[in-house]
């Protein structure tokens, strides 16, 4: 399952949410600004930077505003 990184006010997150919840896209969200070890994660793989939406997969890698195409791209490989 994919663990996507949020903010409330974000619209990029809440786009990509609903065009996973469209597609049948399995995520889990976590708000940055209420989980401060989320928050680090996030800063950690964006140069110190809370960029969100920040995805994690299951083999530990991290996509930061990605599109749905290569959200589904990382799944498929």
């Amino acid at each position: 399952m994919i663990t996507m990184y949020s903010t409330t006010w974000c619209g990029y997150c809440r786009r990509l949410k609903s065009a996973f919840d469209r597609e049948g896209v399995l995520y889990k969200e976590v708000n940055i600004e209420e989980d401060p070890e989320a928050a680090a994660f996030v800063m950690g793989v964006n140069g110190g930077n809370a960029t969100v939406p920040t995805l994690q997969f299951e083999d530990g890698t991290a996509l930061t505003n990605p599109s749905l195409a290569q959200v589904k791209a990382k799944l498929a490989a």
